[in-house]
Formats: structure tokens, sequence, C-alpha cells
């Protein structure tokens, strides 16, 4: 939290005063994100968990089915869960500027809840102890790489750029795979999709901490705190996937 010129520009008289000012501004701003995200994440568990509850009966000789789960996946029906929730995010994204602050978060946490919806299916990949494993690997993974991109003086705008091309790889090669099924390149693209969502936790938090101003309104600074939060809550939720992709026991 020392870096704190490229936060705010202060003058040499009253220094110190500020920087409290603006370290307390700082700290609540980034409490905020994190409470958002945190509670997105927590969301679209219970959602995933719920969902796969009513869709799944344990027979003893198996899952089945419920009617619920055909519906949700094995119909048309699942494709609007998939889409939904990406041209809801891109929603956020472009409109955010014209959002109130409070719409915005209701829209982050529509977005999270049926994004639930859609992982819900994970449950039926892999089992639940391994889920949870994972979780709290994830968790932690992402708890340590958001503090140093926090704390870095380092910038680290180039790694975020490297890392944005990743993501576009990893993007055009999960197309290819869809076709190609091969279990090499599927290792491959989790690999690599790990190191990529890590690189941009990092580089989101000290992105997410240079757009705080004490100069902001209520209204800038609640829109710029759900952007932030979702940045880092898409960060979370793809670390933690291709993490599970590599160390999840399938059913």
């Amino acid at each position: 939290m020392s870096d704190f010129d490229r936060n705010f520009a202060t003058v040499r008289s009253g220094y110190g005063a500020d920087q409290v000012t603006i370290d307390a501004g700082l700290r609540a701003y980034m409490v905020r994100v994190y409470n958002y995200m945190a509670a997105g994440v927590a969301l679209t568990g219970l959602v995933a968990w719920f969902t796969f509850s009513a869709a799944v009966t344990d027979t003893g000789a198996g899952l089945q089915l419920t009617s619920f789960g055909h519906l949700i996946f094995q119909s048309p029906l699942l494709w609007v869960l998939v889409l939904a929730p990406l041209a809801l995010v891109f929603a956020i994204s472009y409109g955010i500027n014209r959002l109130e602050p409070s719409t915005a978060l209701t829209l982050f946490f529509v977005y999270a809840g049926l994004l639930g919806l859609s992982l819900a299916s994970i449950f039926l990949i892999y089992t639940g102890a391994s889920i949870t494993r994972v979780f709290f690997i994830s968790a932690a993974t992402f708890g340590a790489l958001s503090l140093w991109g926090y704390t870095t003086r380092r910038d680290l705008s180039g790694v975020g750029s490297f890392m944005f091309m990743g993501l576009v790889g990893i993007i055009i090669a999960s197309l290819v795979n869809i076709f190609l099924h091969s279990t090499g390149l599927d290792w491959a693209i989790s690999v690599i999709g790990v190191i990529v969502f890590a690189g941009l936790t990092g580089w989101d938090t000290q992105r997410i901490k240079e757009m705080y101003s004490p100069m902001d309104d209520g209204s800038v600074a609640g829109r710029k705190a759900v952007m932030g939060a979702l940045s880092l809550y898409l960060d979370f939720i793809n670390l933690f996937l291709m993490l599970l992709r590599l160390f999840g026991d399938r059913r």
C-alpha cells in the first residue's frame, strides 16, 4: 500500500494526512471489491449445488437424471444457459457507464447465478470431494496471486497483455478441440490456462487498485467496484475450472 503515487498526486504540505486518507479509502474500496467477488463465487457455488441436487437422483446403481436434469442438461435450454451468461457479462462490461451501481451489482449477481446453473454439470463429471479440494487449492492460489498483484511495485501491464494473448489462444484451441477430441491438447489447454489466469489475477488486482481515486463520487466508485469484482470473479472461476480439469477425480 506504500505506492500511493499511482493513485493520487499529493503535494508536499499535508502529505501525511493525505496519505492516511488515501490508504483508508483504498482499503475500503478493495474490501468492497473482494466482498462483491466472494459473494458472487458463493452464489455460483450454491446455485450449482442445488441445481445438481434437483437434477440428479442416486438410484444406488449410479446417478440418474431427473426430468429437471434432462431439461437443463439434455435439451436446447442447455445452450440458453451457456450463452445467456456470456451475453450478460458483455452487457455489464459495455454498459457499465450508463448503469446505476445498484443495477450493475444486481446484474453481476444475476450473472453469477446463471453461471451456477451452467456449472452444475461439473458435479456430474467430478466427485464432490475432488471439487471441494480443488476449490480450496484455487482459493489459496488466487489469494496469493492477488496479494502479489496488490503489493508488487513492478508494472504488470506487460504481463497482462501477454496473458490476454494467451487467453485468445486458449479460446481458439478449445474451439478446435471440440472437433479433434484430443486428450493431449486438452491437457495442454488446462496447463496453459492455469498460467494465463494466474497472471491475469495479479494483473487485474493491480489494475483494479490503480483504478481507485479519492476524487470519485459514490456512483463512479460503485461502478468501479462492480467491474473490479467481475474481473476477479472471472479470474477465479476460470482458474478453478482449469485446475479441476487437471486434478479433479472423475466419476
